[in-house]
């Protein structure tokens, strides 16, 4: 079987981790999280970056040992052995990922038809088969155009800053309409714009010196992103009033229009169908590595192993994600896919935090800091899934339960 090339260094791993978290969260989900959160909609980037920090910390500790693409099948089956454990968590993974990669192109495309009468379904379903093409052509053909994509929506992300930098401090920048309960529950929206960092892991076995470079973009990637969420976030308040973001389909757009008019509107558009198309590329890169990793490992059919002997690619697992993300295009409006996402992957994070306080209790020579680190990781993540709603909660349990029959499936499948 052919292996996956290394072809990525810290820069194109920080610049892959940069891309996927900056990007259609603050481009879409700020106006809900000013809607909640109000002129404090800052406090919240901060405060899922915190609770992020904890568990990228624990995905750095994890992926210097385990510098593999399955990522978090490995390092819960590494801590809890082989069963069911492991597969329900790259399940969550994986479905996560699609959900993410289907509801961003739908972003893109209510985007694009902004510019172009094409809808949307059509514009989302046509974006993610052509990153696709770029993602079978070459990891380092992909990180280098997400690269690029990356530098252009954060020169774009700065343009709005600077634009409106002398509206800065016209608000009182605490107003919340709903106190500290509004601020966290804009946490549970704006966490969607955190995610990503996490897929950072399964580019691991295509990373030059993976063992020290994955760590480090981990934390890179974070802190950037994060400072970039707060300095536009408080622009934007600067801007026009909370309330007027919260109702728009175009928040960042409608911010450029306040400070620049309509050519720095027009502008922030084009930038935000980069960014999306940026965001869906990293996305589907870091899914189609996750299928390939559980495929390497045996947990899933060994098809989806193949590997282009030229290109180095996984070609069955690209196709396989690109057809379900496609199919996924018509599940409805990006903050649901957000609220389903966020809960499914604080499960997939409170596992991978258990994994560290796992093979620490077997021996593994993890760290000093790693155990208190990863337990208040795991805590946090824990107290995170009691912010959602009662639906979401059912909805992620039904998805559970059908990866639970497919694991049974597949078990006595492999049996036969």
């Amino acid at each position: 079987m052919s292996e996956l090339k290394k072809s990525i260094g810290l820069f194109g791993a920080t610049a892959y981790g940069i891309g996927t978290i900056v990007g259609a969260g603050v481009y879409a989900l700020i106006g809900a999280a000013a809607g909640e959160a109000g002129n404090a909609v800052w406090l919240t980037f901060i405060i899922a970056s915190a609770i992020a920090m904890f568990t990228a910390l624990s995905y750095a500790r994890l992926s210097s040992h385990y510098p593999h693409s399955g990522a978090e099948y490995v390092y819960v089956e590494s801590a809890f052995g082989k069963g069911i454990l492991p597969f329900i968590t790259g399940w969550l993974v994986i479905f996560s990922s699609v959900v993410s990669i289907s509801a961003i192109a739908l972003g893109f495309g209510g985007y694009l038809s902004v510019l172009i009468p094409v809808p949307k379904e059509i514009s989302a379903i046509a974006l993610i088969v052509i990153v696709s093409l770029i993602n079978i052509k070459g990891i380092r053909e992909s990180i280098v155009a997400a690269s690029i994509m990356t530098v252009v929506e954060l020169i774009g992300i700065a343009a709005v800053v600077i634009l409106g930098a002398p509206d800065i401090g016209s608000v009182d920048y605490f107003q919340s309409p709903h106190g500290i309960a509004g601020v966290l529950s804009a946490v549970g929206i704006v966490f969607f714009s955190m995610i990503g960092f996490e897929g950072i892991v399964r580019i691991s076995e295509e990373t030059k010196n993976a063992e020290k470079n994955i760590p480090r973009a981990l934390v890179l990637a974070l802190v950037i992103s994060t400072i970039v969420y707060v300095a536009v976030s408080i622009t934007a308040v600067s801007l026009i009033p909370y309330s007027d973001l919260a109702g728009s389909s175009a928040p960042l757009s409608d911010a450029a229009y306040a400070a620049g008019g309509s050519g720095a509107a027009l502008l922030m558009t084009i930038i935000a169908l980069i960014s999306t198309s940026n965001t869906v590329l990293i996305v589907l890169i870091a899914t189609s590595r996750m299928i390939y990793g559980m495929a390497e490992e045996g947990a899933i059919p060994r098809i989806f192993r193949k590997v282009n002997h030229k290109r180095k690619t996984p070609t069955a697992a690209i196709a396989a994600a690109m057809i379900v993300a496609a199919a996924f295009c018509f599940i409805g409006g990006i903050e649901a896919a957000a609220y389903l996402t966020n809960f499914t992957l604080f499960l997939v994070f409170l596992a991978v935090n258990l994994s560290v306080l796992g093979l620490a209790r077997k021996g593994v020579k993890i760290g000093r800091w790693a155990v208190p680190v990863s337990a208040v990781g795991a805590v946090s993540s824990a107290v995170m899934l009691f912010t959602f709603s009662l639906e979401i909660a059912v909805i992620s349990a039904v998805i559970i339960a059908i990866g639970v029959a497919a694991y049974l499936i597949l078990t006595r499948t492999e049996k036969d």
